[in-house]
């Protein structure tokens, strides 16, 4: 018998459309090995460990007439090397070359008649390193295993695991009648089918905010908290096909001095980070910034336990209008407390039950939850996802960095991932193209703005000296300037 989709999952297909495209993305960056690493490596790496994930050579098959979810069957016609492609950027291969490579691959739907992911090993960027681009549908990613395409690749040493594979035989592919009769047994044993399938089509976004009013909490704060429109914000806008994506790096041990001198969590440090960032990029917009400005994002946080049950998605009023940067972390510290004790946080029940996902990651989480709620609730999501602290490697290629790419919900000009790996903290930043002409802008004040809370931490003015003498020490990027770029230009 096929696995049928879950409600959750597919719902995200109802949520697609051109300018919203329901996949997650990523940005690897290799040293190759001394032997070198080509476009061959990878597709037997592949091809050695793709049955450690079954789903990405299952593609998605409707039933007629919608009568109930669509099922995952093999695709007999699968081909790995559709999945896998090789590009190469023009020389010089800089890094603006590879991020405009990566935002037009993310921006394209994924072709639903095949498994629904791809990759991409790109080769000319400078030093002769590589980059792996990813993009895999939410309804690809195992809700229980939460491993996807891009972690099979990865080993913890230079020398790669070997994984043996039987001979895969695909299943034979149901006939159109068949997928019918199998639906309709399905209903015999649970009617309530019909009713979710049912729901899922004529799906109201005004009804599914009020089950997360209603679930949310029972005081009145907590409702009114969840169902006030989020403040104007340029960062609420009408979605265009195309995207743009900047990238920041940090320093994990920046945001442990800042926590280590002023408490807190490592996560209300890039909260208050990103407020900076956003503070700067409106200044240099040349918009009105009040001391009571505030962005709305939604933040997940707090994992505990296994499954998405456990894993507390709060909206947070960013204080973009504070100037102090130390205050700025003090509110963020502040809100996340009362956030907690007082449940004004969006529960994942009820987001579940009023988007559909079932988080394999925090980075998925927060791009699921945005489906439906960007105007009304918040105005962007950041995701902060801890990583492993040693380093991975593909084939023999270290990774040296890697960046998130969350999908923007509708309305969403801008959202941001963050992933630490092997001492780094890095940002991935993804907004609309016509929206977001001044991304680089974003991503540079988010360097300038972890800087700025590190020089007014108590504990940096006492390392400074040893700092200096250190060598090979990362300075904050924030030393450079940044060009003001005009509001409405497009480079």
């Amino acid at each position: 018998m096929s696995e049928r989709l879950s409600s959750t999952d597919v719902s995200f297909f109802y949520l697609e459309g051109r300018t919203t495209p329901q996949h997650v993305g990523g940005l690897a960056v290799f040293a190759p090995p001394a032997d070198g690493f080509d476009y061959d490596r990878l597709v037997r790496l592949l091809e050695e460990r793709i049955s450690l994930v079954p789903r990405y050579r299952q593609k998605m098959r409707a039933i007629p007439a919608h009568l109930a979810n669509p099922v995952w069957v093999d695709d007999p016609n699968f081909d790995i090397t559709y999945h896998v492609r090789r590009s190469a950027l023009p020389r010089p291969g800089t890094q603006a070359q590879l991020l405009e490579f990566c935002a037009r691959i993310q921006s394209r739907l994924l072709d639903r008649t095949r498994p629904l992911w791809e990759m991409y090993l790109v080769e000319g960027l400078t030093d002769g390193q590589i980059a792996i681009v990813t993009k895999t549908h939410h309804a690809m990613v195992d809700e229980v295993g939460a491993i996807d395409i891009g972690q099979v690749i990865l080993d913890s040493s230079p020398e790669p695991q070997r994984t043996v594979e039987a001979l895969w035989m695909p299943e034979p592919e149901p006939s159109a009648t068949g997928l019918l009769l199998e639906a309709l047994a399905g209903f015999a044993h649970r009617p309530a089918a019909v009713v979710d399938a049912v729901r899922l089509g004529i799906k109201d976004v005004r009804a599914s905010t009020g089950r997360v009013t209603s679930l949310a909490g029972t005081a009145l704060s907590t409702a009114l908290a969840l169902v006030r429109r989020a403040p104007s914000s340029p960062l609420t806008v009408r979605l265009g096909q195309q995207r743009r994506i900047a990238v920041a790096r940090t320093r994990l041990d920046d945001y442990r001095q800042v926590r280590q001198a002023h408490g807190g969590t490592v996560n209300e440090v890039a909260l208050a980070t990103v407020a900076g960032a956003l503070r700067g990029w409106l200044l240099q917009r040349g918009e009105a910034v009040a001391p009571s400005l505030v962005v709305r994002a939604l933040v997940p946080v707090s994992v505990s336990g296994d499954g998405p049950g456990h894993v507390t998605p709060l909206l947070v009023d960013l204080p973009v209008g504070e100037p102090s940067p130390l205050h700025r972390l003090a509110l963020i510290g502040t809100a996340m407390a009362e956030h907690q004790r007082s449940g004004r946080s969006v529960s994942a029940d009820a987001l579940v039950s009023l988007s559909g996902f079932a988080p394999p990651t925090l980075h998925g989480l927060g791009s699921r939850a945005s489906k439906g709620l960007t105007r009304r609730m918040f105005s962007l999501v950041v995701t902060n996802v801890p990583g492993p602290q040693l380093s991975l490697y593909a084939a023999g290629a270290r990774m040296t960095e890697m960046f998130p790419i969350l999908p923007l919900g509708p309305g969403q000009a801008l959202s941001i991932g963050i992933t630490s790996y092997d001492g780094g903290v890095f940002y991935g930043v993804n907004g609309d193209r016509d929206a977001m002409p001044d991304i680089d802008v974003l991503a540079a004040l988010i360097e300038e703005s972890l800087a700025e809370l590190v020089d007014a931490s108590p504990v940096a003015a006492a390392r400074s000296a040893a700092a200096l003498g250190r060598v090979g020490r990362l300075k904050p990027a924030s030393r450079r300037p940044t060009a003001r770029v005009p509001r409405g230009s497009r480079s």
